[in-house]
């Protein structure tokens, strides 16, 4: 956990549940350890010598003068998971967002950015055998489309997920459907980032310059070496040739801006700006 940005009048804190670590060639099929070790500004934190890429499983908590927002909400707790991947995990998440001056009880949103497990699975705690909304007093955003996609999934972790995580919130009332570009509050919007999945969003924190504005990734980056490598598509990927042009348009965009780009799996200093740098593109933390 820690502090990381005052953007204007909007205050930006994550919170980590774990961290984790793979071979390059793992979370980006057909990549090389010798060509992430080419990409002479990366290393660590974020890459090791020995070829593989840091990742960490945080949610953001964006704070407003009106609300506080909870964006992408991790593995959570007790989740029977076939993969491994986030099974039956027993973390303190919920004490660190507490500690960060967030108690469950006072989110007053929850926005999923998508519906994967390692971004949705804290939106229910286990309580007396039954899956309850974790933030009882909090909007959960889904949006409409990655809902509609997710709500048909039938076997493995996504069905399990979707019945762990996501149904319960819908039983108890919770969930507003939106769209891609939905507004949460003055300021603060989503914007449409697919291929990773179907219905993708990242997060926009608008200023009045570009010194007070902010992207939250989301997964339309895993870590910054598909800065310098927006072709390097993610195993996890819905469509990589998407989620690979949408990298291209965020980085055409974002390039020399001075716009702070939040990386939603990036570990600490997490944020950055990316600048242009010859026929491509530098992350500067």
């Amino acid at each position: 956990m820690a502090f990381l940005a005052t953007i204007g009048d909007v205050r930006i804190t994550a919170v980590s549940e774990i961290e984790a670590v793979l071979p390059v060639g793992v979370l980006f099929p057909g990549a090389s350890a010798t060509e992430l070790a080419a990409i002479d500004w990366l290393g660590e934190p974020f890459a090791t010598a020995a070829g593989e890429i840091r990742l960490a499983i945080q949610a953001f908590v964006v704070e407003t003068p009106r609300l506080r927002i909870l964006i992408d909400t991790c593995l959570g707790n007790d989740k029977h998971r076939a993969s491994g991947f986030g099974h039956m995990l027993k973390t303190d998440f919920l004490e660190r967002l507490a500690a960060a001056g967030y108690p469950r009880e006072r989110i007053d949103v929850v926005l999923c950015t998508h519906l994967h497990t390692d971004h949705a699975g804290w939106n229910t705690m286990l309580v007396d055998g039954r899956w309850v909304p974790t933030f009882p007093h909090a909007r959960y955003l889904f949006g409409r489309a990655e809902f509609e996609y997710w709500q048909q999934a039938q076997n493995g972790d996504d069905a399990a997920m979707f019945q762990d995580s996501i149904q319960p919130i819908v039983d108890a009332g919770l969930v507003d459907l939106v769209e891609v570009d939905h507004r949460i509050d003055t300021g603060i919007r989503l914007t449409p980032t697919h291929g990773h999945t179907p219905g993708h969003v990242s997060v926009v924190i608008e200023g009045l310059e570009a010194s007070t504005q902010a992207f939250i990734t989301g997964d339309a980056f895993h870590s910054p070496a598909q800065v310098a490598r927006p072709g390097w598509g993610a195993f996890v990927d819905h469509d990589s040739q998407l989620s690979g042009a949408t990298r291209v348009r965020l980085l055409d965009e974002l390039g020399d801006s001075g716009v702070r780009v939040f990386g939603t799996h990036f570990p600490a200093p997490i944020c950055g700006t990316i600048v242009r740098e010859g026929d491509g593109y530098r992350f500067l933390s």
